[in-house]
């Protein structure tokens, strides 16, 4: 499908976002619902909320949920998540989306302990995204317009791995997604 819908986007979550999320005891739909939840207590954005909820989309969008990255393959999920997030809720969305692989390479660059906190998955996924940034490309990723949104949603997506907690479901921000959609379109 070339371009998804609110309804759409939902509905494919709630039908394939079962399956484990990488190596940790929580599922897709687990750490997309507490990634949420997480930015909604920190009194983020709506557009933040809807980043934060949708940000591995791309793991469920084209392909069956598994786990590439132990299989050695980089998926370019944040990619295929913002490239489908932009045309329905435009870069407040897509861009920090866009962004939060790129801000664990920034991460691990710029802060001394961020590596050893990162989990399992995690550590063996950033030598397939890249590893680490250059001098050059950390002076490059503080330019872009949405580089603060993007670290932050990236400590989000480290700490939403927690299995059996119990947050909003779904249909907690069904509203919200459509209403920015509708503020994008």
């Amino acid at each position: 499908m070339s371009e998804w819908t609110v309804n759409e986007l939902f509905e494919r979550m709630a039908s394939h976002g079962n399956g484990a999320y990488g190596l940790s005891d929580v599922t897709q739909l687990d750490h997309a619902l507490q990634s949420a939840d997480l930015a909604r207590q920190r009194g983020m954005s709506e557009a933040m909320v809807i980043a934060a909820l949708f940000h591995d989309c791309g793991h469920l969008l084209d392909i069956e949920d598994v786990d590439l990255a132990s299989q050695g393959i980089d998926d370019r999920h944040e990619q295929s998540s913002a490239d489908a997030l932009l045309p329905i809720f435009g870069e407040s969305v897509s861009e920090p989306v866009r962004l939060h692989v790129a801000a664990k390479r920034y991460l691990c660059s710029v802060e001394r302990d961020y590596f050893d906190r990162l989990s399992d998955d995690s550590k063996l996924s950033l030598e397939l995204q890249g590893g680490t940034l250059s001098s050059d490309e950390i002076a490059a990723f503080e330019k872009h317009p949405h580089f603060r949104d993007g670290v932050e949603l990236r400590r989000i997506d480290d700490e939403a791995k927690v299995a059996g907690l119990d947050v909003p479901g779904l249909d907690a921000y069904l509203d919200t997604a459509s209403r920015l959609a509708r503020k994008a379109g």
